[in-house]
C-alpha cells in the first residue's frame, strides 16, 4: 500500500499539491454521524466503484478499530475531510462504525488526562 504522503500528491518544497477539499469533491458534511472519537473498522467487503487513493489509504488503516481522529492524523487531512471519506466507505459497506467504549462519559477525567499527556509528549 502506498502511504498518502508518497507519490505525486506531495511535493517536498510546495507541500500537498491537491487541496484537501478536492479529495472530498468539495463536500464538508459526512453522511454518517461521526465524531473524532468514533471508531471505524473494515468489514472486509471491497469498496464499490473506484475509490481514490485517500479512500484506499483510510481503509488500509482500519484493519482494527481506530478513531476518526487517528485516521485524520495519519492521513494528514482535516477532520471534516476525513469524516467525508470515512462516510463514503461506510455507505458502500467497506467500513462499520461505533461509538467508543468511553463514550458514555465523554468528560471522563482519565480520558482527558490521557489526551493531555499525549499532547504534551508531542510538543
Amino acid at each position: 500500500m502506498v502511504a498518502p504522503h508518497d507519490g505525486p500528491w506531495l511535493d517536498d518544497a510546495a507541500g500537498r499539491l491537491v487541496r484537501p477539499y478536492t479529495i472530498s469533491d468539495g463536500r464538508t458534511r459526512p453522511t454518517a454521524s461521526l465524531d473524532l472519537l468514533s471508531l471505524v473498522m473494515a468489514t472486509g467487503a471491497p469498496p464499490l466503484g473506484h475509490p481514490g487513493p485517500e479512500h484506499t489509504a483510510a481503509l488500509g488503516l482500519c484493519e482494527a478499530p481506530v478513531s476518526v481522529a487517528e485516521i485524520a492524523a495519519q492521513l494528514k487531512l482535516p477532520a471534516v475531510v476525513t469524516k467525508v471519506l470515512l462516510s463514503d466507505l461506510i455507505d458502500c459497506g467497506a467500513l462499520t462504525e461505533r461509538a467508543p467504549d468511553t463514550y458514555h462519559n465523554p468528560t471522563d477525567r482519565s480520558l482527558l488526562e490521557a489526551v493531555l499527556d499525549g499532547l504534551r509528549r508531542q510538543l
